[in-house]
C-alpha cells in the first residue's frame, strides 16, 4: 500500500508514522487527520511524505488503507458522517472496539481489520496481532516488525488483554526505585541501575530457544536471592490475583 491514512494522531499514530518513514526509500505517502494537530504538524514537518489533511474525510479519500487510532470514547464524534468506500481497507486499532461496532458506525462494506500495534513499532521491533487476517494489512505490519494473525476474535481479545500489563511493568520498576531510595540510595542511581538491569533481561528474551520458564530458571541459583523473591512475593496468591485481574479485563474487552 502506497497511501496510508491515520485518523487520530496520538502516541500510536506517531509511532506508526515513524516506523513507516524512518526506513529510508520506498516509504508510503501518509495522510494525517487534524486531530492531534500539534503532533500531526510536527510529523509533517519532519517527514517529506507526510501531509496533514483538512478533515477526516480527506484522509479517507486520499488513502488506500485507513488506520483508525482515536480513543474509544471519542470514536462516535470523530467518525460521524464519514464515508468509506468499499475498496478501502480500514485498520481498527481502538482497544475494546470490535469490528461489528465499527462497521455500524461507518456503515461500510470495506474490509475491517483489528490490530494491536505497540509503541515499539516506531523502531520496527513490535510484533502486531491482527484479526481477521488480511494480506495487505499483514504485509504492512510485517514491514513494521512482524505480524501475528489471530485465528479468531476471541484469541485477539486475549492478546489485547496482555497489552494491559505494560504500564504495570514500569510501575513495578518505579516501586523498586522508591524502595532503594528509602534505603539511602540516590534516586538517580537506583533508576540508572534498574534500567540497566532490566534492559539486560529484555535482551535475553530474544533467545527464543529457551522458554520463559527456562529463562527464569537460568537466572536463579537454588535458594538464592531471585528464588527467594519469586517464591515469597510472586506466590500463588499473587499469581491468582493477576489471573483474576486479566480475566476481568478480558470480559470487558469482549
Amino acid at each position: 500500500m502506497k497511501r496510508i491514512g491515520i485518523i487520530g494522531v496520538g502516541e500510536i499514530g506517531r509511532a506508526i508514522v515513524a516506523g513507516l518513514c524512518d526506513g529510508g526509500g520506498g516509504s508510503p505517502e501518509v495522510f494525517l487527520s487534524p486531530r492531534g494537530a500539534r503532533t500531526a504538524a510536527e510529523l509533517s514537518e519532519h517527514y517529506e511524505g507526510v501531509r496533514v489533511c483538512a478533515d477526516n474525510q480527506e484522509v479517507v479519500d486520499r488513502s488506500e488503507a485507513v488506520i483508525i487510532a482515536v480513543r474509544r470514547q471519542d470514536r462516535h464524534e470523530a467518525l460521524a458522517g464519514l464515508r468509506v468506500d468499499d475498496d478501502k481497507v480500514v485498520v481498527n486499532v481502538m482497544a475494546g472496539v470490535g469490528n461489528d461496532d465499527l462497521r455500524r458506525t461507518l456503515a461500510t462494506n470495506a474490509p475491517l481489520v483489528r490490530a494491536i500495534p505497540l509503541p515499539s513499532i516506531r523502531e520496527r521491533r513490535s510484533v502486531t496481532v491482527t484479526w481477521p487476517s488480511h494480506p495487505a494489512v499483514n504485509s504492512l505490519f510485517e514491514h513494521l516488525g512482524g505480524v501475528l494473525p489471530a485465528a479468531e476474535e476471541a484469541a485477539f481479545d486475549v492478546f489485547s488483554a496482555l497489552t494491559g500489563t505494560l504500564t504495570t511493568h514500569y510501575a513495578y520498576l518505579a516501586t523498586l526505585t522508591s524502595w532503594a531510595a528509602g534505603h539511602g540510595i540516590a534516586s538517580d542511581d537506583a533508576d540508572r541501575y534498574l534500567r540497566s538491569l532490566f534492559q539486560g533481561v529484555g535482551r535475553a528474551l530474544s533467545d527464543e530457544t529457551r522458554s520463559l520458564h527456562q529463562l527464569a530458571a537460568d537466572h536463579e541459583t537454588p535458594n538464592g536471592n531471585n528464588e527467594r523473591i519469586r517464591t515469597t512475593w510472586f506466590d500463588p496468591t499473587n499469581s491468582e490475583a493477576l489471573n483474576k485481574a486479566l480475566d476481568g479485563l478480558l470480559t470487558d474487552l469482549k
